[in-house]
């Protein structure tokens, strides 16, 4: 059994920061990607920021600049630091890994619960 725990969302005004934790557990030998998405209401589900085994991350356009993606090996979890919060980045953030379970096993997505985060004007 694989688990996605997240932590972190909240209420903040315009300008603020908030930072999510996401840890992995469970049986696992191999975590290729870890990354956020986003969902809006009446909107799709987009990518936020994603971040390699090899450590290479990408950031959605819209973020860059404003938001920091970063792992810890050790703890099985990565983080998002998110500054200069915009009412626009409202939605629900989801915490997403590609996992391989076994030496032998395919690569496998799984996602968070889901933790609110809401920027009031």
């Amino acid at each position: 059994q694989v688990q996605l725990v997240e932590s972190g969302g909240g209420l903040v005004q315009t300008g603020g920061s908030l930072r999510l934790s996401c840890e992995v557990s469970g049986s696992i030998f191999a975590i290729n990607t870890m990354g956020w998405y986003r969902q809006a209401p009446g909107k799709q589900r987009e990518r936020v920021a994603e971040v390699s085994r090899g450590g290479t991350i990408t950031y959605a356009s819209s973020v860059s600049g404003r938001f920091t993606i970063s792992k810890d090996n050790a703890k099985n979890t990565v983080y998002l630091e998110m500054n200069s919060l915009k009412p626009e980045d409202t939605a629900v953030y989801y915490c997403n890994a590609d996992i391989s379970r076994t030496y032998y096993s395919g690569r496998n997505a799984y996602w968070g619960q889901g933790t609110q985060v809401t920027v009031s004007s």
